[in-house]
């Protein structure tokens, strides 16, 4: 069995071989095509399941389910959609990652493909448009954009004499190129200096919090980023380690110990491409699937975490949390 690779029945509780589709060719097999780790992707993959059940998909009983995860190593992206179309999987499904869904996209124009991505799907390329997507690729978009004038206040509201807020940023990401420009003109608009740290490696994020730790800023901000989230708990532990004020993208860093998050609902998002995938293992077409517009967004706040830092919640930051982790 290959590093990134396993069939598991519901829950995990077992692992089949790779000759188990052929043992039971009347069962479908689902792709997952992952840029995530397997620790990180298993977290939001109950909620896919939950979907998939609305179609009467149940895992292990009527359908298989073939993980492949990049840890983080996109280059190995298209090689691993290459080997999904080999084993003549029912579905791929590339959950969270524009990468991963391009991958799949090139490897084939026959299998279904289900994705959800951070960044518009027709600039992508992945559809022709948003109501009619053509081909054998639709899914969930995501979005993205749009929220960094968000964070940036609630960061303000939790800290109001804040001026020098660091952003934790990985340029080698494409998608991360319009997310500068929106930072900037959202911290203009409110007169908040940023200091952009690049990392591109998990080495490269110690280096830059040990900058951090020399020059102090007021908080940091981390773009949402697929590098940083399959390294967030590294991150939140710095964070803690160089007692930081943190606002991150999506609920898993607060779940660790982060103080504070804002973001879309990646459960909400994975259901959703849960219920596609069932409907395309029941026959219809991605083309017949117009892309689903994501918005509900969720804002997380580790109240623990706020006092280790010795940080008094103002009362109307707990107003609007959508969850406070005592």
């Amino acid at each position: 069995m290959r590093r990134r690779e396993f069939i598991t029945l519901i829950g995990g509780a077992a692992a089949w071989p790779i000759a188990a589709s052929a043992q039971q060719p009347a069962m479908p097999v689902i792709g997952i095509l992952s840029a995530f780790s397997a620790a990180t992707a298993e977290k939001r993959m109950a909620a896919f399941r939950e979907g998939l059940g609305e179609s009467g998909y149940v895992e292990s009983r009527n359908v298989l389910i073939v993980y492949l995860q990049a840890d983080g190593e996109y280059d190995s992206l298209p090689t691993l959609a290459a080997d999904l179309v080999r084993r003549h999987v029912s579905v791929i499904v590339s959950p969270q990652s524009s990468v991963a869904a391009i991958a799949a996209r090139d490897a084939t124009t026959v299998i279904p493909i289900i994705f959800s991505v951070p960044v518009d799907p027709v600039m992508l390329g992945l559809v022709s448009s948003l109501s009619r997507p053509a081909g054998n690729v639709t899914g969930v978009y995501s979005l993205g954009s749009g929220l960094a004038a968000k964070r940036l206040g609630l960061l303000r509201e939790l800290l109001p004499h804040s001026k020098v807020v660091a952003v934790l940023f990985n340029p080698a990401t494409p998608a991360n190129n319009t997310a500068l420009p929106e930072l900037q003109a959202a911290a203009s608009a409110i007169g908040q200096q940023l200091r952009v740290v690049n990392a591109i490696t998990s080495r490269e994020i110690d280096m830059a919090f040990e900058a951090l730790a020399a020059e102090r800023p007021d908080a940091l901000l981390v773009v949402n980023d697929l590098l940083f989230s399959s390294l967030h708990i590294q991150i939140v532990v710095l964070a803690a380690r160089h007692a930081i004020p943190v606002i991150y993208t999506s609920r898993e860093y607060v779940d660790a110990g982060g103080l504070m998050s804002y973001g879309t609902s990646f459960s909400e998002v994975y259901r959703q491409i849960g219920i596609y995938t069932g409907r395309a293992l029941k026959g219809v077409k991605p083309a017949d699937m117009p892309v689903v517009m994501s918005t509900k967004f969720e804002f997380v706040l580790n109240l623990q975490t706020a006092r280790t830092l010795g940080i008094d919640v103002p009362p109307a930051l707990f107003s609007i949390a959508d969850e406070v982790i005592e």
